[in-house]
């Protein structure tokens, strides 16, 4: 998976975002409260949760499938900047909206944009070379 220093270079991104999406999605599909303000009271509540995991799990694969088949990992790149970017914007506009959140959320603001940012210079730097 990282063979070579571009290797790790093109791809550590990604591993940090499977690492960290993964049991994210798994805690709002399942224990919210535990880490975030989430107190899902209704069903509807609990099935857009579990949405949100499947969509996160979804990516996640895409993600992992990019990392060990190089067919897939251009693909990977854009899903990931696509995804963690419109996390980002979307948390600055709930911070610009709303007020801020807490201490998870910022630093997963800041993790999102900072990785999707990465992600753009991961595919301008491949396109260059």
């Amino acid at each position: 998976m990282l063979k070579t220093k571009n290797d790790f270079i093109n791809k550590i991104h990604l591993i940090i975002s499977v690492v960290i999406v993964i049991p994210v999605a798994i805690i709002y599909a399942f224990f919210p409260e535990t880490q975030f303000e989430l107190l899902p009271k209704t069903i509807d509540e609990h099935n857009f949760y579990k949405a949100i995991t499947g969509l996160y799990l979804g990516f996640s694969m895409l993600w992992i499938i990019g990392l060990t088949n190089t067919k897939y990992l251009k693909t990977a790149l854009i899903t990931n900047v696509i995804f963690m970017l419109g996390l980002g914007f979307g948390r600055l506009l709930s911070i610009s909206i709303d007020g801020f959140p807490t201490s998870g959320y910022i630093f997963g603001t800041v993790a999102e944009l900072g990785l999707g940012i990465y992600g753009l210079w991961v595919l301008k730097r491949e396109a260059l070379d």
